[in-house]
């Protein structure tokens, strides 16, 4: 069997950290979403066909010709006209059934081996609160009867998952979809054309994480850490003080006085305190330097950032080379009871958490004693002035 992994898209909602890069590339736990999804079909396939597009080239330099001793052959979706145009890419890649994932979409092994043991067709579903956010399907016993996308009146509440196992006929009934009303070719609709065939409903209920927005990114950062093994591998100062579940890699520095409250994974490279508190579902990430009196909780940084000392960092995401200056502080709770809204394409979206700091871009910088109010954006390359108070979202040249 193979896998075709669809990572072409850019993932907008997810800006500005996918400025210049895939969302599949962006970390959780410590390495690539793609990564993880790859990993979880390994032990059921035999090759990959990975679809790339935005910035396809980073995609193809991190994971390259083989992954963990299995081929991965490339194919370009130049255009984005949907997941059945992606899908069907594949096509002189594939001779056999093969399981077809979302490169930005975590689901436990679990669930890949169940739809992997089925035959012919198969789809995988979940019982969800808000079914009309999703494709909705209906069954008969175990056999899919129809799949209807986003109805006001959701006939179940069984949501598709965007998971499958496909034949090679597939491909023949992408050949004949037609494009939807939203301008696309849809993998759902080429799916309709084989259920007189038989298509089989694997129910399931376990984590299924769509990593969409910034947020979600800190959930499933905070979901994979639960399994963290302590592994002790780079330095650490004799008054340095880790408890738990703790990763310090080859080549990573703890100083003295610093102190390591796991799950927390701290990459290679990266180099923390003196007399740094780093907690709770963190990810210190390769070239980082974390300062001395700094603060760091729940949150990810990317390659080469500098958190500098009297800093607090909470609930956030910091891009790469992001440089914040010293007595910066993120504000990440809201006192009054109401959750944090966040600004997605240009649109103010309700996290549903009390507790959101900010999602910051690549290259930016802070002044000293910049302020940061909780579920604020910073764009890439933005710059704060000392003492700068910050209450809404702030790009490159804002003033």
């Amino acid at each position: 069997m193979q896998a075709i992994v669809v990572a072409a898209g850019q993932g907008t909602r997810m800006g500005p950290l996918t400025d210049g890069r895939p969302k599949p590339l962006l970390p959780v736990a410590g390495k690539p979403i793609l990564e993880h999804v790859l990993d979880v079909a390994a032990p059921y396939v035999d090759s990959y066909v990975v679809i790339v597009g935005y910035e396809g080239d980073q995609i193809r330099d991190r994971v390259d010709e083989t992954y963990e001793g299995l081929p991965v052959e490339y194919v370009e979706q130049a255009e984005q006209l949907g997941t059945a145009h992606a899908v069907g890419k594949a096509e002189p890649y594939v001779d056999e059934d093969v399981l077809v994932l979302n490169g930005d979409v975590y689901v436990t092994a679990a669930l890949v081996e169940k739809l992997a043991a089925q035959s012919g067709t198969a789809m995988a579903v979940m019982p969800v609160e808000n079914p009309s956010a999703y494709g909705v399907v209906e069954l008969d016993g175990d056999q899919v009867t129809s799949v209807v996308e986003k109805p006001t009146d959701p006939p179940t509440n069984l949501a598709n998952l965007g998971l499958y196992r496909f034949t090679p006929q597939i491909f023949e009934n992408i050949k004949r979809t037609e494009l939807s009303e939203r301008g696309e070719y849809e993998l759902t609709d080429a799916l309709e054309m084989a259920l007189d065939d038989g298509v089989t409903a694997v129910e399931y209920d376990g984590p299924w994480l769509d990593i969409g927005r910034p947020w979600e990114l800190l959930e499933a950062n905070s979901y994979l850490l639960d399994d963290l093994d302590r592994d002790i591998q780079g330095e650490v100062e004799a008054g340095a003080t880790l408890k738990g579940s703790v990763v310090v890699e080859a080549g990573a520095r703890v100083r003295d006085g610093a102190y390591i409250e796991g799950p927390v994974r701290i990459q290679a490279g990266a180099d923390v305190g003196p007399n740094a508190y780093v907690r709770g579902s963190t990810v210190i990430g390769p070239d980082v330097r974390v300062g001395n009196a700094v603060e760091i909780k729940n949150s990810i940084l990317l390659a080469g950032t500098a958190v500098s000392h009297h800093a607090y960092v909470g609930d956030s995401v910091l891009g790469a080379d992001v440089n914040f200056g010293a007595g910066t502080k993120v504000a990440n709770l809201r006192h009054d009871e109401d959750t944090v809204h966040v600004q997605v394409k240009g649109e103010m979206v309700d996290t549903g958490r009390r507790k959101l700091g900010v999602v910051v871009g690549d290259d930016t910088k802070t002044g000293i004693n910049t302020s940061l109010n909780a579920g604020v954006t910073l764009g890439t390359g933005t710059l704060t002035s000392l003492g700068e108070r910050v209450t809404t979202d702030k790009n490159r040249g804002d003033h």
